[in-house]
């Protein structure tokens, strides 16, 4: 068996970018330094036609080397359920979006991922949205959301090994 290349992912690693910049793209190209099989992991609900293409866009750009797991409000759970391969975690925020609407404790859930994520011994990449660099949230909603998806996004970037963040589908390397 082959080592992986030297950049591949060992740990923990966090992709973040805005919508539609190509982390996606760009966390399943890491995974993909891996030999498989790998986990994705899958927190969308599809609540109308528009996600619902969405999801399926996601899916068909992984073939029969994936299995998919979804978790759209217990992660913790599902990532210590998931083999002891690579794991991609698609997406943080739609995950924090989940849980807040569904009126659950964010900080528990957090710190049951942190938890989770301290337990993994394979390689687990997680796609997050910056959402840090918009316009301030008309919404007492948005503004709760946009401040806890960034408080979500620093405790998961102290615990990663490698940070990134892709911007127009070019990833900039923070950590």
């Amino acid at each position: 068996m082959h080592a992986p290349p030297p950049d591949a992912p060992t740990g923990i690693d966090l992709v973040l970018g805005g919508a539609r910049s190509g982390k996606s793209r760009r966390a399943e190209a890491l995974i993909a330094l891996l030999p498989p099989p790998w986990t994705y992991i899958a927190t969308a609900e599809a609540f109308d036609d528009e996600m619902a293409s969405r999801i399926a866009e996601h899916r068909d750009r992984r073939d029969a080397r994936w299995t998919t797991l979804d978790a759209p409000r217990d992660l913790p759970a599902v990532l210590d359920a998931a083999p002891a391969a690579p794991v991609l975690v698609d997406c943080l925020t739609l995950w924090l979006s989940n849980l807040m609407l569904a009126e659950a404790d964010t900080e528990a859930a957090t710190v049951a991922l942190e938890a989770a994520l301290a337990r993994r011994t394979a390689p687990t990449v997680l796609v997050s949205n910056e959402v840090g660099s918009g316009i301030v949230p008309a919404t007492p909603l948005g503004r709760r959301f946009r401040d806890a998806q960034g408080r979500l996004n620093q405790r998961v970037a102290a615990m990663a090994e490698r940070v990134e963040l892709v911007v127009a589908g070019l990833p900039l390397r923070i950590r």
